[in-house]
């Protein structure tokens, strides 16, 4: 995707099992330019599928409006039986601001497409959540209370009159409910029985919004009421959280369906580790989980760091051993393969084509280096010797979180090993930062210069592209300064056995930082700007000086620690 706005959509339709109706709608989705259609999840026994796309705000919303268009002539809700809660045959259908856009701008695009599927497509249309006009509406459960059953009867209360469109019962497309909201995690958990009454009240033990409760028996006894006539609610455990229990026949066993509305308050591992508690107690077995769409790259990543700290284990390991750790651990590959490709945004969105350079093997590095090309050149084999001087630094904090007899100290090098894998990256990334700033002059030389006006635009851009081949270097030298102290901590604490290797990460170090020095000096001298030049070589030379410092105090420190 090249826009730098995007808003991703997310629209469940009440069909799951005639892939070619499915089809019929996703087609209608690819054929708008600037949508990239990311997951299609159809559910058997629900009787429906998730769809999710991603583009720029105006192409979204005409490839939803075209969606809900074509599911309301395919979609008969009059024959539609399915376990999950619906009110229409595009049931519910969020824009999620992803990139450039904020939550009052994705209510806005919501309410403007809720306006014309309501007018063009003469549909009762709900908005929820941000893109509510008043707030009982917010809670999709409430806007969908009574289902497509009561739906009929709904639209004749004056209170529910539709937001957009008549307040007509269509029987053959139901009513549609569009909104603006966060990113919502679809979460499945497994469990080990038939009973849908078990997974119910497991759900409702979790759930933000909890039970109702009851006078003396908790399951028959009688409700009880506030002043107003409502019922009081018990909260559940989990907040931002949704959940029902249901039986899946497809797969011979119930599940906790849930919604995560705010993974920054109850996130996947959280939410799992909690309903294994809560489903223990009932004497029921988790056995595993389902993601039901995508998911951040984030989420994954905190959950795998979650249950290593659990297991008393350091976290400083790649993000594809954290997605392994999470997927394991909560059984995300029971039902299906978990495919971090499809099922990861981030993954998704990727620019395939693009070609990065710390994706190729070492040896095929190397020779990439040596070609006749001028990049990759010094700068990026100085950015990647920092790198892998971090990675030295990284495994002795690694080894000695597991050195017998140092049990106790394991959070403290856990802590030194997350640390360096953070420094490690950011030093990854700009071995092809590198590369592209190199690039970036050279396009940049590139510029037509016939006219007086292009001529100047072109002089503007060859200077704006050395100075950020200028500060490249000197943003490796920042980060790789910063690698100096992990590794001061480990050859003087860590395993002693790993002294040469934590010596070893100082000399890479160095030598990155004094090689991007170097790179430093030859971009600024094309730069007009001369005040600017000499003001990144003065900080360029004082990290080279406070560099060579520290190399020469921690290698004469470890060579002490050697000698015979």
């Amino acid at each position: 995707m090249t826009s730098n706005r995007l808003i991703e959509c997310v629209p469940n339709f009440s069909e799951g099992r005639d892939m070619g109706k499915i089809k019929q709608i996703t087609d209608e989705i690819e054929s708008v330019e600037g949508v990239m259609l990311l997951d299609v999840d159809p559910g058997r026994d629900t009787n429906r599928t998730v769809v999710t796309f991603v583009g720029d705000p105006d192409s979204v919303c005409e490839a939803a409006f075209r969606a809900v268009s074509i599911a309301a002539r395919v979609l008969d809700m009059s024959k539609h039986t399915g376990a999950h809660p619906r009110m229409g045959a595009t049931d519910v259908c969020p824009l999620v601001p992803v990139a450039g856009v904020t939550m009052e701008e994705a209510a806005e695009y919501a309410r403007k497409l809720a306006r014309r599927i309501g007018e063009e497509l003469s549909l009762p249309v709900y908005c929820y959540e941000s893109a509510a006009f008043e707030e009982k509406r917010r809670n999709l459960a409430n806007v969908r209370a009574g289902e497509y059953e009561g739906l009929k009867k709904k639209l004749e209360d004056p209170a529910w009159k539709p937001d957009f469109g008549p307040a007509r019962f269509d029987a053959g497309a139901g009513a549609v409910i569009v909104g603006a909201r966060d990113f919502l995690v679809a979460f499945n958990i497994n469990l080990n029985t038939t009973s849908t009454r078990r997974a119910n009240a497991i759900a409702f033990d979790v759930r933000e919004r909890g039970r109702e409760k009851r006078e003396g028996n908790p399951v028959t006894g009688k409700v009880v009421k506030d002043a107003e006539g409502n019922p009081v609610m018990i909260p559940g455990s989990l907040k931002a959280v949704k959940a029902i229990g249901w039986y899946i026949p497809e797969y011979g066993f119930a599940q906790i369906s849930m919604n995560l509305t705010n993974m920054g308050i109850t996130p996947v591992h959280i939410a799992f580790d909690e309903v294994s508690r809560k489903a223990e107690a009932r004497g029921v077995r988790v056995t595993g989980s389902e993601l039901v769409g995508l998911i951040p790259l984030s989420s994954m990543l905190e959950a795998g760091r979650y249950f290593l700290h659990r297991q008393q284990r350091s976290a400083g390991v790649s993000d594809e051993e954290l997605i392994r750790t999470a997927v394991r651990s909560m059984g995300l590959s029971e039902l299906k393969l978990f495919n971090p490709e499809e099922k990861i945004i981030e993954y998704i969105l990727a620019d395939k084509n693009r070609k990065k350079l710390v994706d190729l093997s070492l040896s095929s590095f190397v020779w990439e280096t040596s070609s006749d090309s001028p990049a990759p050149g010094g700068g990026s084999v100085a950015a990647a010797m920092g790198a892998l001087g971090a990675a030295l630094g990284t495994m002795v904090a690694n080894l000695s979180g597991h050195k017998r007899g140092w049990d106790d100290r394991w959070e403290e090098f856990a802590s030194w090993a997350e640390r360096g894998a953070l420094m490690q990256k950011r030093l990854l990334d700009l071995v092809d930062e590198d590369t592209e700033a190199y690039n970036g002059i050279l396009k940049a030389f590139e510029l037509p210069k016939k006219s007086d006006e292009e001529k100047a635009a072109r002089s503007a851009a060859v200077e704006a592209a050395t100075l950020n081949a200028s500060l490249v270097p000197l943003t490796v030298m920042k980060e790789a300064f910063k690698v100096f102290e992990l590794l001061e901590e480990m050859t003087a604490k860590g395993n002693p056995n790993s002294v040469t290797d934590g010596a070893v990460g100082v000399l890479a170090v160095r030598a990155c930082i004094r090689g991007a020095f170097l790179n430093v000096k030859i971009n600024v001298r094309g730069l007009k700007d001369r005040s600017k030049a000499e003001e990144l070589i003065a900080e360029a030379l004082v990290i080279d000086e406070a560099a060579a410092r520290l190399e020469v105090e921690i290698i004469e420190r470890v060579s002490g620690q050697l000698a015979i």
